[in-house]
């Protein structure tokens, strides 16, 4: 006798929507996310979809009717609860638009809470498409299956960003001039923390002084090669979830 197959099916697609989610609730689909479901995974009356809200968790939903415009869905049962996400900052100078892209897609997958796009004296971008930005993480948290979608802030100036930065948060700057090993401090470290990774002509003396000078930081180096901004923020993430986040899970 043939076993039965699991539902819902892991190719299930899988999309964040804004409402609350529960056992039993009516969920409808319009817009890009509904020409998702009904033009590209061609879904139809019975068929699974994955749920988040970003704030219960994932939830598995069946098609009622997959309509031209709209889809509708039932919700049937939770699956996870939201994740816990460690809790690790983001800081990365804005980049060219496509380097930047990198960044979020990347940050997202790799687990970060909080993505702060900085801008400073050398950075070849000072402002961010913030719809487009959150499209993006967006897209990459249902890619990779996460249930909790990073925070994503409007882009600050560097100064203003050290001026209001919190006293229990270390800030661990990834300088080109060297510092600890990264490894090393993130291992050494508890508690909340943040990564900051410059543009692609770095910082500026003034700018690396007054980072070195703020009580919270410590300087960290990810390596003997000058690496670009994308290959950076993607470096120091993966180091530090595979000595302090959820790569490495304490008792």
């Amino acid at each position: 006798m043939p076993a039965t197959p699991a539902w819902p099916p892991r190719s299930a697609p899988r999309l964040f929507v804004e409402q609350p989610l529960g056992e039993g609730i009516a969920v409808s689909i319009e817009g890009n996310a509904a020409h998702y479901l009904g033009r590209v995974m061609r879904v139809s009356a019975g068929d699974a979809v994955i749920l988040c809200d970003d704030v219960t968790g994932e939830w598995a939903a069946r098609v009622v009717d997959a309509g031209k415009r709209s889809v509708a869905l039932e919700v049937v049962e939770k699956l996870r609860n939201r994740e816990s996400v460690p809790d690790l900052w983001l800081c990365p100078a804005l980049l060219k638009k496509d380097r930047f892209d990198l960044v979020l897609e990347k940050a997202t997958e790799l687990g970060a809470r909080r993505i702060q796009p900085l801008v400073t004296r050398r950075c070849v971008a000072d402002k961010l498409n913030m719809e487009r930005a959150r499209t993006i993480t967006t897209e990459a948290a249902e890619q990779c299956a996460r249930t909790a979608l990073p925070e994503l802030a409007e882009p600050v100036k560097l100064d203003a960003l050290l001026r209001d930065w919190p006293s229990e948060r270390a800030l661990f700057f990834a300088d080109e001039l060297g510092g600890e090993p990264a490894a090393a401090a993130f291992a050494a470290h508890t508690g909340p923390a943040a990564l900051i990774i410059g543009p692609e002509g770095g910082f500026d003396d003034a700018e690396r002084d007054t980072i070195r000078a703020h009580p919270q930081s410590r300087a960290i180096t990810l390596g003997p090669r000058i690496l670009r901004g994308e290959t950076a923020a993607i470096a120091a993430l993966s180091v530090w979830m595979g000595t302090s986040g959820d790569w490495n899970p304490q008792e």
